[in-house]
């Protein structure tokens, strides 16, 4: 267990894939961990597997993209465990589809839940990482964000929250909170298996596939995104803001 300070932190979609990796991480470091998503009985294997080794989780339920639930989760996580002043924005849909196919609903889901859910979180966060003079807010964007067939919205929506990192890099900073970004390339996860199922691939030819276009000759695991996410959300990170960090292998063509 770190010696770092013992700070709280809310991850968002953190039942399962990366946000499970990074809540798991980030209380090894020595943080007590909200473990937010949907349906707060899907966030019971995250906790356990945080308390069974010693650290301190709070499961709670939560729509992002509801402002009325994002403030009450926050206004509990501050009651139960102390003032947020960690936040991983890293809840997230798939909608896919080609964009004569797309339809109103695919384009308005991803970008409430990606988008006006960062927002959300972040602004009811803030205050308490102000109120502390100490902040970290890391999003998670993803290397579609360069444009990818069939993720008009997904894309879209990953562009987006580099330009809000940025913008809250700046509005923040004096008050001592940092904004990043980390940009995964393809990593194991559920979300990537049902992309497979999409396509009609099988989630293994479909790894073997994309592991020879990367540079290090493998697939990403949730770990390697959530090793990332833990350096910018420490405190020796206080000078990197306002930056997007793409773990994914190698340069990106």
């Amino acid at each position: 267990m770190s010696t770092t300070e013992r700070r709280v932190a809310v991850v968002t979609g953190a039942a399962r894939g990366i946000g499970a990796a990074t809540a798991v991480r980030l209380a090894a470091d020595g943080r007590a961990v909200a473990v937010l998503d949907l349906d707060e009985s899907a966030c019971a294997d995250t906790v356990e597997r945080i308390t069974k080794a010693g650290g301190t989780a709070l499961a709670v339920g939560c729509d992002v993209a509801d402002a009325a639930q994002v403030e009450a989760a926050v206004a509990r996580v501050a009651e139960e465990l102390g003032g947020p002043t960690i936040l991983v924005n890293n809840a997230g849909v798939l909608r896919d589809n080609l964009l004569f196919k797309m339809t109103e609903s695919d384009w308005d889901t991803v970008m409430n839940v990606h988008l006006k859910g960062a927002f959300l979180m972040s602004r009811a966060t803030q205050k308490h990482m102000v109120d502390a003079g100490f902040g970290r807010i890391v999003s998670l964007s993803s290397s579609s964000a360069l444009g990818n067939r069939g993720q008009a919205n997904y894309s879209a929506v990953k562009a987006g929250l580099q330009g809000f990192t940025k913008t809250l890099a700046k509005e923040l900073g004096k008050f001592g909170v940092t904004a990043n970004a980390v940009a995964p390339g393809f990593i194991v996860t559920d979300m990537t298996a049902g992309t497979a199922a999409r396509i009609g691939v099988g989630f293994d030819e479909l790894q073997a596939a994309s592991a020879a276009q990367i540079p290090v000759q493998r697939v990403g695991r949730p770990e390697d995104v959530a090793n990332a996410i833990a350096f910018f959300t420490g405190d020796d990170a206080g000078f990197v803001s306002g930056q997007v960090l793409y773990v994914a292998g190698g340069p990106l063509d």
